[in-house]
């Protein structure tokens, strides 16, 4: 089952010549969700092939930088013809957000629209994970970050044994696997530790969208297989990360070494790094010791499970 990462934007506030705003589309098993929505994002789905078959757009937090792309993709989605429903998700204010947009032209949209104000520590249900979405510290307003977390997989199942042992192959396999003890015609009993492993992890990624480092990511993050962190500053900009409520790329690698993260995703960087942002990257990397990558718009990350075979 595949899931995969696509940064759309990867700019801090504005746009760059080389970054557009902030937006990373996820996809996991062909669905595919937004996680924030700056200004252009529509463009950058149809130049980095990313499908407007999404029914999910989780917002971080309502700063201009990270939602005024989804207006126009409302109304993308009208011109369309859309008829399948669409449901935003936010912080607090998330309802009044919208419910204002609607003088902008978006009250004659052709599909169903959802606006929910997330509660943080209140996951959101889905089929084989949940969206978890946490507390972050940011100024002016509530802001969130959002942890995907799948469900624990069933363990391996030895296809070997089970022909060693008799057990024709079909729906007795099957019930095996689910963890069913099953009898066989000749009356023995096969329990499901015989031929099933202990369950296997299923994956964790971990958005934060902007934020000072916090406890609350780091508890979100703990052994994630990949963090996408924000890295606004460097080391020489400390103060000013501090009074924006922003965090530096070291600030971000200690976070992810903190947490125990697998790999680290930095992003969101301030336009005097937007061309070089190798220096971010060192920085972060003297505090961090796991996978290290620094976000470039169209940049896509699979994340494989844990126990996959390794790729040539």
């Amino acid at each position: 089952m595949s899931l995969s990462l696509r940064f759309l934007g990867t700019s801090a506030s504005r746009p760059t010549v080389e970054r557009g705003m902030s937006s990373i589309a996820l996809t996991r098993d062909g669905e595919t969700m937004l996680f924030d929505c700056g200004e252009g994002t529509q463009r950058q789905m149809m130049r980095w092939g990313v499908g407007f078959t999404l029914s999910d757009i989780f917002f971080t937090h309502f700063h201009t930088d990270h939602f005024l792309g989804a207006l126009g993709l409302l109304k993308t989605f009208a011109l369309q013809a859309r008829e399948e429903p669409l449901r935003l998700w936010g912080p607090r204010g998330a309802q009044a957000l919208f419910k204002r947009a609607e003088g902008l032209g978006n009250e004659r949209l052709t599909y169903p629209l959802t606006v929910t104000d997330v509660e943080p520590g209140t996951p959101i249900l889905r089929s084989g994970y949940v969206i978890k979405p946490f507390t972050v510290e940011h100024r002016q307003g509530a802001a969130v970050g959002y942890a995907l977390v799948e469900q624990d997989r069933l363990g391996r199942f030895d296809p070997d044994l089970a022909r060693e042992l008799g057990i024709p192959e079909g729906p007795l396999w099957g019930r095996i696997h689910k963890g069913e003890s099953v009898t066989l015609p000749d009356g023995r009993i096969i329990a499901p530790e015989t031929l099933v492993g202990p369950t296997r992890p299923g994956r964790t990624v971990v958005i934060t969208g902007d934020t000072r480092p916090c406890a609350a990511t780091i508890q979100a993050a703990e052994g994630a297989d990949l963090l996408v962190h924000e890295a606004t500053f460097g080391d020489e900009e400390q103060q000013r990360a501090r009074e924006t409520m922003h965090s530096t790329a070291r600030e971000a690698g200690t976070v992810a070494q903190m947490a125990g993260a697998k790999r680290l995703v930095l992003t969101h960087f301030s336009a005097r790094y937007s061309r070089d942002p190798s220096d971010l990257g060192r920085e972060a990397r003297e505090a961090f010791t796991g996978e290290l990558i620094l976000a470039k718009d169209g940049l896509e990350i699979d994340v494989p499970f844990r126990d996959a075979a390794p790729t040539a």
